[in-house]
């Protein structure tokens, strides 16, 4: 059955979907292609005729940019989005369950991949279920990412590109101007829009509460595996800009807006290559990603303090017990558990340097049954991850404004032999209810029940701003004397300050009060 909705720009047509009505690839802003790339987003033409708003139609050039899975993970996530990359990307996907006047709490989802890859369109990231299950209005954003999204062109192109290292960042602005301007026609409340990501995505949740023009946008933030604390400067965008036009040869903005997709995607590794690696490497981590430039972002989101911008939006912030088992699957010796001692300091040194020693002496005696592979990942997992959430949960408390709920998600997965245990991006088919359309669980029931605590905690959350079920003891906020955290697994739990030593050793390596 045809269901046709009005918005400010013309008529979408979604479909029937599983009890809800699914409108996909619907644009939000004008495509980037041609004169418009590296453009802030330019205002969406209107259209006279239905568009057909049934099936997904593309996603954002990045093609050769994510890093390979290991080939027995290839499908762990699920099925890949099939559809086409293309600069026609600045669209989103609503789920709903009925285009009423209901006003339902509006749940707005921004994909992962480190400002670079992923995308709205896959299966693990439908809404539909949410919308069914919970009443409440799904949307998922694609946007643009790497060099066509934070390519920094202010010192070169004029005024028309002074925001063209944050023209990415701005896309996230224009797609939730378009959910104040029209979800209310898809069964939506525009006054109580939470948004909430994984990853990348966790920290376009995080630059969003420091950015001026989304105030008001959004009343609630969900933060998982993704606390970002420092962004690129201004000196680094601008240095790695110059990689690129080395790279490719060109001089101006006019020779860059022709050189062809491909080549473009192709010249990104290499300029980061160039560059190198951030003086803040535990907390600036992406070459490619927003800039602090003063004014689309003023300042780093949560270094030194947390931003004010937005003090009183309440946030979820938490992590995964084992984030890099996924990123270090790829190397042989950790996927077979072969992995020496010596090895596993060689690998650490870039990262523990002269603290090395006092690390693994902490985690020797913290996680003594752990074999180099596990206590690798154990290691890595803190210093990558953890720390940033940590110091992000802290730093927001300490605003003593807009509440803050941390967790950890430590249910294991038994696929592969239990070698993942709760790796990065896991959590994602969870909180969408959609652990059936991956292969990250091997079926078991208690992740079914996880799945629907934590898909109902974040859909309460979304509905009253606390996260509420009665299936997990009362979550108490955050603050620095308690650090209570929700423990999700099997049989979920409340702790205060979990890792408290480990914790206390990563702040005082980083500096991170």
């Amino acid at each position: 059955m045809a269901h046709i909705v009005q918005t400010a720009a013309g008529r979408v047509q979604g479909t029937d979907f599983e009890g809800v009505l699914a409108f996909r690839t619907i644009p939000y802003a004008a495509p980037t292609g041609g004169a418009n790339r590296f453009l802030p987003p330019q205002p969406l033409p209107r259209w006279s005729d239905v568009l057909d708003c049934t099936e997904f139609r593309g996603k954002a050039p990045q093609a050769g940019i994510a890093p390979p899975p290991r080939p027995e993970l290839a499908e762990f996530s699920g099925k890949p989005d099939p559809s086409p990359e293309t600069e026609d990307c600045l669209t989103l996907n609503v789920w709903t369950p009925s285009v009423d006047a209901a006003h339902r709490p509006v749940m707005v989802w921004f994909h992962g991949g480190a400002f670079s890859w992923g995308n709205a369109n896959a299966p693990r990231v439908w809404g539909h279920r949410l919308a069914h299950k919970h009443d409440v209005v799904v949307v998922t954003v694609n946007q643009r990412l790497n060099i066509f999204g934070h390519l920094d062109l202010s010192a070169i192109g004029g005024e028309a590109y002074r925001h063209s290292g944050n023209a990415g960042t701005l896309d996230m602005v224009a797609a939730l101007e378009w959910i104040r301007d029209n979800i209310v026609r898809f069964g939506g409340d525009p006054g109580n829009v939470t948004i909430f990501g994984e990853s990348g995505g966790g920290a376009k949740v995080c630059v969003l509460l420091t950015m001026p023009r989304a105030v008001g946008l959004f009343h609630r933030g969900i933060v998982q595996s993704g606390a970002v604390v420092r962004l690129r400067t201004p000196e680094r965008a601008q240095a790695l800009t110059s990689h690129v036009m080395r790279q490719l040869g060109a001089r101006s903005v006019v020779d860059l807006q022709a050189v062809p997709v491909s080549d473009l995607l192709a010249a990104i590794k290499p300029a980061e290559a160039a560059l190198g690696t951030s003086p803040y490497p535990l907390f600036d981590r992406y070459a490619f990603g927003p800039v602090v430039d003063g004014d689309i972002v003023p300042a780093h989101p949560f270094d030194p303090a947390a931003s004010s911008i937005q003090p009183d939006v309440p946030i979820i912030i938490g992590d995964m017990k084992q984030e890099t088992a996924s990123y270090l699957a790829p190397v042989d010796a950790v996927w077979n558990r072969t992995l020496t001692r010596e090895q596993m300091l060689e690998r650490l040194a870039p990262i523990t340097g002269d603290q090395t020693g006092r690390v693994v002496e902490l985690y020797d005696r913290l996680f003594p049954g752990l074999n180099p592979s596990e206590e690798l990942i154990a290691i890595t997992s803190d210093s990558n991850f953890r720390i940033r959430s940590w110091v992000v949960a802290q730093r927001r408390a300490a605003l003593e404004r807009g509440k803050v709920w941390m967790y950890s998600f430590e249910w294991e997965t038994p696929v592969f032999d239990g070698r993942l245990g709760a790796p990065h991006a896991m959590d994602v088919p969870f909180t969408f209810n959609t652990l059936d359309l991956t292969n990250a669980t091997g079926g078991a029931h208690e992740a079914e029940a996880l799945s629907e605590t934590m898909a109902a905690l974040w859909c309460e959350f979304a509905r009253i701003g606390r996260p509420e079920h009665p299936s997990v003891p009362t979550w108490p906020a955050y603050d620095v004397m308690e650090r209570a955290t929700l423990v999700l697994d099997r049989d979920c739990r409340i702790e205060r300050d979990p890792r408290a030593e480990a914790r206390l050793l990563w702040q005082e390596i980083t500096g991170a009060a």
